[in-house]
């Protein structure tokens, strides 16, 4: 069985989380690092840990996913890891919703994942190598009370990476959907010393990314749900 070879890594949405959590573990396994957010100023010392390059973008803006791509083309190479891991909330009662805030936060959610993946699809689909990774959330399939927004953006999301891997996994793309069941573990959040372990290690979540990306095709799957082991689901 062959594991597939990647070389070169994109993550949209970086913070200091998750993304940098993958950026660690791509670098680690020798894959060179391409590091997107709207704002970059803190994203430094990341770079400086695991040689990345950052560039700034605003991913619900088409013309802008398309020149972050033709960037990191040019200073680094064509990436053949795409992840996506960009979100947005707009919380309250349903009646009083802001539309224009409701509309960021299903543009942020979804439509960027839409923009970036294109890209990616684009560029991938002629050697028939590549993987797009999308992070969603419990609320990919559980729509909150008070969360409308974010359930709309991430059942969106959601359904983009399914239709995504039914045409494009025979086309030798590896499209995947990662539902994160639960809060992630960060300096600023962290568990109550009632319920240790009762949050996700971002550590630990990257380690089930890069597994997705050791699949052979000939098992590959297009979804995982990762939770706490204390996790009601």
């Amino acid at each position: 069985m062959e594991i597939p070879k990647y070389k070169i890594a994109l993550i949209v949405g970086v913070g200091e989380g998750l993304s940098a959590s993958l950026a660690r573990v791509f670098a680690r396994e020798g894959i060179k690092v391409a590091l997107a957010a709207r704002k970059i100023e803190k994203l430094g010392a990341l770079c400086t840990e695991t040689g990345a390059r950052a560039f700034a973008c605003n991913a619900t803006e088409t013309e802008e996913v398309e020149r972050l791509f033709g960037m990191v083309e040019r200073e680094i190479g064509t990436p053949d890891i795409v992840v996506y891991n960009a979100s947005a909330r707009a919380r309250g009662a349903f009646t009083d919703l802001v539309p224009a805030e409701v509309a960021n936060a299903i543009a942020v959610s979804a439509f960027g994942g839409f923009l970036v993946a294109q890209q990616a699809a684009q560029r991938m689909l002629p050697s028939k190598h590549g993987a797009i990774l999308f992070t969603g959330a419990s609320a990919s399939v559980k729509g909150y009370p008070q969360s409308a927004p974010f359930a709309m953006g991430k059942f969106a999301l959601r359904g983009l990476a399914q239709s995504m891997a039914r045409e494009l996994s025979p086309q030798g793309i590896h499209v995947a959907h990662f539902v994160i069941d639960g809060g992630i573990r960060s300096a600023a959040r962290a568990e109550s010393a009632d319920k240790p372990d009762s949050m996700l290690d971002p550590d630990a979540i990257a380690l089930s990314y890069w597994s997705v990306l050791q699949q052979p095709r000939s098992a590959w799957t297009w979804e995982v749900e990762l939770r706490p082991w204390v996790e009601k689901f």
